[in-house]
């Protein structure tokens, strides 16, 4: 490429205004005043959300998300009409998808994993666009779509729940593979805690 027409790009990208280069980004993180950070493919208006970062890969901006402290205060029923609300439309255990969102999320609507999962649910980019989610960290796109996930696996694996639970955690595919539950640490440590958390749930006053 000529020498000049190299320095008149570099030139115009110079004088682009940073909402331009931020709008080409896929991705923010934003610093919340609670100390969290939250990630979306939206940018934010609210003047109390501070942009750290965006980049159109997603696993770039992992390790920025969870670099944030995460709010320790936690208050179990703050979803609980949201939850009741889906389990109840789509036949779930509404104690089930509590213990898949203390589990996933510890009930933080902010939480990002460093792969990418967002939200109560921890719903990975690719699930969430299946079930017409917008906005990942919205509470309430973010139970529907997490439900109606469960009750798509809880029915392919016809009522098998522990199943269900890996499937969720590790995928279809892993659990295919293997036939049952993957011999993965990760997912087995999960399975325990959902089901722990469930019979919990189940039980709750």
């Amino acid at each position: 490429m000529p020498r000049l027409i190299l320095l008149q790009m570099l030139a115009l990208l110079v004088m682009l205004p940073v909402e331009a280069l931020q709008a080409a980004s896929a991705y923010y993180v934003y610093q919340l005043p609670d100390g969290s950070r939250l990630m979306t493919d939206r940018r934010q208006r609210n003047p109390d959300y501070k942009l750290i970062k965006s980049s159109r890969k997603v696993d770039k901006l992992g390790k920025v998300v969870a670099a944030g402290r995460t709010n320790p205060t936690v208050n179990y029923f703050r979803f609980e009409d949201i939850i009741q609300t889906a389990a109840d439309r789509h036949q779930v255990d509404p104690a089930l998808v509590k213990a898949v969102i203390r589990t996933e999320s510890y009930f933080n609507p902010n939480a990002t994993s460093r792969v990418g999962a967002s939200g109560l649910m921890q719903l990975m980019p690719k699930t969430a666009s299946l079930y017409g989610v917008t906005d990942l960290y919205s509470p309430r796109q973010n139970i529907d779509a997490g439900v109606r996930h469960l009750k798509y696996l809880i029915q392919r694996y016809r009522n098998k729940l522990t199943l269900a639970i890996a499937a969720y955690n590790a995928g279809e595919e892993a659990v295919e593979k293997y036939q049952g539950i993957p011999p993965y640490k990760e997912t087995q440590n999960y399975v325990r805690k959902v089901l722990r958390f469930h019979e919990i749930y189940s039980n709750w006053p």
